[in-house]
């Protein structure tokens, strides 16, 4: 097969127009914000895009360069048609020596294996069932070591280590539109990869090895997340362990905060409100040292329903006034990339989570009323979270017609999102309202959910 150099891709770099690269990077972050999109574009994404070394972007760029840019397609920004570099059509022409920016997984977690001639670039081939080292190492297209090899054979770079960060953003999509269950398993092969990566010591150059840090740990907390949102809390209390001792080790304040803020959100769900108190306070602590006002409201907010668990009514308004003013700040080009999930939404959801843990329910229906209505359907796991809640809060309240009809609303997006913890919360839901079962519309709710039937919700 022949290669041909990299053509520079000037009409795009035309639109950046006087900005610099890092400027026209925040711009990208903003607009993917805009939309629901999560991308992590920087200065050196724009460059390989500007190079010509992406000739097409993946479809979460794809979708928010066609917001920003409204009324061109890919071929007015100076892109190569999708099929021209992707899987078989890309290796039967001529194609760039540089691997093209990998497409976006498919809207659900594969259940069968491609053919290798379907696989478009084999540093990107992911969630693979086997457990072997050797499978573990190529699916981040790292060498596997001969039997025998030193350690330092066989140097890792950054395609290596951009293969890690393009797996978190991978896993983090997937749950925003699916939910955990069907990826916890799949995901766990990357992350082991990933570590094996990390421990070869095969990526040497100090910037890349802080990235691989970072990366892993991210990976880490993902995986620990899925865990935790299918119901499987252990594993997720021990992936989150894990990426806090990365973060220890690397010296990254950010991924420290990440972990013990997820941490407390995991003990606050086991009922350990003491401890999710205390993890809240630890992030706070690691995120004094960055300039994101956003992260520190959300670890307020944990920090708030861990007292609002204790029955603390004045601390946990405290948090919340402190979460509040923080969040009013508005969004920042420093807030982290994973907490693109963290609006109003999730803001108004977090306030009723704790005005329920203190048993005002009136109060706390009112704040998963405003969670469900300014929620962007795109990101369908959380809100059928927040269906659901207010389904429970309005079944506490005394409402059950309404609460029947924000039950059958979470169950409309059950089929798609697979997520034990809020099939736990629709079970909950449905037994509150068992005695209800002569109000308008519960009947129907019950059946729906297999409520007194017998089977599984």
């Amino acid at each position: 097969m022949s290669t041909s150099p990299a053509v520079p891709n000037a009409a795009f770099r035309a639109l950046r127009g006087s900005r610099s690269p890092a400027e026209f990077a925040a711009a990208v972050r903003r607009a993917a914000r805009e939309i629901g999109e999560q991308v992590a574009c920087d200065a050196r994404y724009v460059g390989r895009v500007e190079s010509g070394e992406i000739r097409c972007p993946n479809y979460a760029y794809e979708r928010v360069f066609l917001h920003m840019f409204p009324g061109k397609s890919l071929g007015d920004l100076g892109f190569t048609a999708r099929e021209a570099v992707r899987g078989r059509g890309a290796r039967e022409s001529a194609a760039a020596p540089a691997p093209p920016e990998p497409p976006d997984m498919p809207d659900h977690p594969p259940t069968t294996t491609r053919r290798p001639d379907e696989e478009s670039d084999m540093l990107r081939r992911v969630f693979m069932t086997s457990g072997s080292a050797g499978v573990a190492c190529a699916t981040l297209g790292v060498p596997v070591p001969r039997r025998g090899a030193h350690a330092g054979a066989g140097r890792a770079g950054e395609p290596e280590v951009r293969a890690v960060e393009e797996e978190v953003r991978r896993i983090r999509l997937l749950d925003d539109r699916h939910g955990a269950d069907g990826l916890f398993r799949r995901a766990t092969e990357p992350l082991r990869a990933a570590y094996a990566l990390l421990d070869s010591g095969r990526v040497s150059q100090q910037a890349l090895c802080a990235r691989l840090h970072a990366g892993a740990g991210e990976l880490a907390v993902s995986v620990g997340w899925l865990a935790h949102d299918s119901g499987r809390f252990e594993q997720a209390r021990s992936h989150y362990a894990e990426a806090l001792a990365t973060a220890r080790v690397a010296d990254d304040p950010a991924l420290e905060a990440h972990a013990f803020c997820n941490t407390a959100f995991l003990a606050d769900d086991a009922g350990k409100h003491r401890e999710a108190v205390r993890a809240a306070q630890a992030g706070l602590r690691a995120a004094r040292r960055l300039p994101s006002p956003r992260l520190r409201s959300l670890l307020h907010l944990r920090e708030a329903a861990g007292w609002a668990g204790l029955g603390d009514r004045a601390a946990a308004t405290a948090g919340l006034g402190r979460a509040h003013d923080l969040f009013a700040r508005g969004p920042s080009d420093d807030d982290p990339e994973w907490m693109s999930f963290f609006g109003e939404p999730e803001l108004a959801w977090q306030e009723a989570r704790c005005h329920a843990a203190l048993g005002d329910w009136p109060r706390a229906a009112r704040h998963a009323y405003r969670a469900t209505a300014l929620q962007d359907g795109h990101f369908a796991r959380n809100l059928a979270l927040y269906r659901v809640e207010l389904a429970l809060c309005l079944a506490k309240s005394g409402s059950p017609d309404e609460a029947a009809a924000a039950g059958h609303a979470a169950l409309d997006l059950l089929d798609q999102v697979t997520s034990s913890r809020i099939r736990g919360i629709v079970t909950t839901t449905a037994r509150v309202m068992l005695p209800q079962r002569r109000a308008r519309g519960v009947q129907d709710f019950l059946a729906r959910s297999g409520a007194g039937t017998g089977r599984p919700l």
